[in-house]
């Protein structure tokens, strides 16, 4: 077999390799990605329904909120407490932003770890619901995925800290989203949506492969 038959067959492992390890990594999503988490009558043009469509949320992954202390992050799994943005009477939601509303321009990260499987809201109920129905909202659907990471097995409720994040966060000042295939040369660009949490095993794998196949044509 010629040596170019021998590297195109290499590739074309090396090519399935790296795409199964993109599709399986845990990842990290910024909401609403440039705009942040504010309802209409804030920023205008904020639209999360159609921002969460078409993403693939799965057990493990993250949700980004950037916002400021006049609006809240609530999840929940019940679909009618989304329906009316009120969870009052909901004891199956989380309030991951723990305060009153204050009028203020100070930042304010949330970092929203996925713990279940299924569909899942967000809102904010701030004043009693006006900034939800004002679209500050959206539902995605988790799938299992890789799994809960055995970090995440266990969490206590309430608000993730900053060491339970990932470190592939995308930064406030964050302004231009970047296409999930892409890369990105800027540490503080990273590529929206890809974790990097498994790319130390990756690399040992890849490694394998190389040697694996070069081993298998030798």
């Amino acid at each position: 077999m010629s040596n170019c038959s021998i590297w195109s067959i290499l590739s074309c492992f090396l090519i399935l390799f790296l795409c199964s390890q993109c599709t399986q990594a845990y990842k990290n999503y910024t909401v609403g990605d440039e705009l942040g988490w504010y309802d209409k009558l804030e920023v205008s043009s904020v639209d999360y329904q159609k921002w969460a469509d078409g993403k693939n949320f799965s057990l493990g992954d993250f949700l980004i909120f950037h916002t400021d202390k006049n609006h809240s992050v609530v999840q929940t799994y019940n679909a009618t407490t989304f329906k009316i943005c009120d969870a009052d009477q909901d004891m199956n939601t989380t309030e991951w932003s723990v305060s009153n509303p204050e009028y203020s321009k100070d930042a304010v990260t949330v970092h929203v770890p996925l713990l279940k499987e299924g569909p899942t809201y967000f809102f904010s109920d701030f004043y009693d619901g006006e900034q939800c129905l004002n679209g500050q909202k959206f539902t995605i659907n988790v799938t299992h995925g890789e799994g809960l990471p055995d970090s995440l097995k266990d969490p206590a409720p309430g608000p993730a800290s900053a060491d339970d994040v990932p470190p592939n966060d995308v930064p406030a000042n964050f302004d231009h989203p970047i296409d999930d295939n892409s890369t990105s040369s800027d540490p503080l660009k990273p590529v929206a949506g890809l974790g990097n949490r498994n790319w130390a095993g990756f690399g040992f794998s890849l490694s394998a492969v190389v040697f694996g196949s070069l081993g298998l044509f030798g």
